[in-house]
């Protein structure tokens, strides 16, 4: 609330009772106004959002999403979101069981923040743990687009405030963003699981040498030796290795990546170690985003165990060598600080820069 006082010259008795009586009136509002903290769950990952939910200690509140028969999504609040702060958990990925693409979540976060910006809400904050698109975050080749940008200026357009999100495939596309981005990382919570392990021998293998930087932290945390794969992509979804700079051999071989997709890199991986002479071979990643011939690559690659977060839902038919782990406490301790505008680095202290 504002308001404008008369000048000390042309004031009378009546203003200055009415000055104070509106300064009350302020100081009463801000005393007695009190935010509200909306959780809100797409389709693309409502198990996430439930966890969330009850560690944050808050249900869901409702929302409406359907597809209709063209194929066009749609939501719409069932209650009122004026002056709340508005969290919608939607990370931008596919859902076999909601029936939901890539595409259909993406558009379906756009609504839902279009929604709540038309609602009066406060603040809407997107939380997305998977960002989709992030792999397309340059030009590779003329005349391409660079469609994670493009995802960042949509989200903005709709209207977000800010954006929470998990092990981007690069760093930089944090600066695709000129709302505030909190970038979260699963380092912890990987490298916590596979020390409670207590492999002997255990060497981080990084599967090219952009995840070096993350391969070196990662190794550190576990006390574990580091080796790197020679990597090379003819065509897209296409890897070849060539060799392993490092000693592998004898060893437990972790490797480490931001995510899997068809794994076919990383079944291509694992071929490398074992022929350089690994004994036993394990594989870590942020997000398990599991498609085309993902089973079957993994299948193949013999694997001890696939450690993946649950940063996007499982498709059916996952091997029983496949694990996952909950990123439910790391999103819900950084969405209680954005809500009383805490320090979101804390939740690191500060250890969350990885590339």
């Amino acid at each position: 609330m504002t308001f404008t006082e008369s000048s000390p010259a042309r004031r009378t008795l009546g203003d200055e009772v009415s000055l104070v009586e509106t300064r009350q009136s302020a100081t009463v509002l801000r005393r007695d106004y009190d935010k509200r903290l909306m959780l809100v769950s797409g389709r693309a990952n409502p198990a996430l959002a439930g966890r969330i939910a009850a560690k944050l200690g808050v249900d869901l509140s409702g929302v409406e999403r359907k597809t209709f028969a063209n194929g066009e999504v749609y939501c719409r609040f069932e209650e009122s979101v004026r002056g709340s702060d508005v969290f919608i958990v939607q990370p931008t990925c596919a859902n076999v069981q909601e029936g939901m693409n890539p595409n259909d979540s993406l558009m379906e976060l756009v609504e839902m923040v279009d929604a709540a910006v038309g609602g009066s809400a406060h603040r809407v904050i997107a939380v997305t743990p998977w960002f989709g698109y992030s792999r397309q975050d340059k030009k590779s080749a003329p005349r391409e687009p660079i469609s994670a940008r493009l995802v960042a200026r949509m989200l903005e357009a709709a209207g977000i405030d800010r954006i929470l999100t998990m092990d981007l495939h690069s760093g930089q596309i944090q600066g695709f963003f000129s709302k505030p981005c909190d970038h979260m990382t699963a380092l912890f919570i990987l490298t916590q699981y596979f020390a409670d392990l207590g492999l002997e021998d255990l060497v981080v293998v990084s599967p090219d040498v952009g995840r070096v930087k993350l391969n070196k932290n990662f190794a550190a945390k576990i006390g574990a030796d580091l080796a790197i794969l020679n990597k090379e992509r003819p065509a897209q979804q296409v890897a070849e290795i060539s060799y392993v700079i490092g000693d592998v051999r004898d060893k437990t071989a972790l490797l480490v990546d931001d995510m899997i997709g068809t794994a076919g890199t990383l079944a291509a991986a694992a071929r490398a170690v074992r022929d350089a002479g690994a004994r036993r071979i394990y594989a870590a990643a942020t997000h398990g985003n599991f498609s085309g011939d993902a089973w079957a690559n993994l299948a193949a690659a013999g694997f001890e165990q696939v450690v993946v977060t649950d940063t996007i839902p499982l498709p059916p038919g996952a091997p029983e060598n496949v694990r996952v782990l909950s990123c439910a406490d790391l999103l819900t301790n950084s969405i209680r600080q954005i809500f009383t505008d805490g320090s979101v680095s804390d939740v690191f202290n500060g250890e969350n820069q990885l590339f």
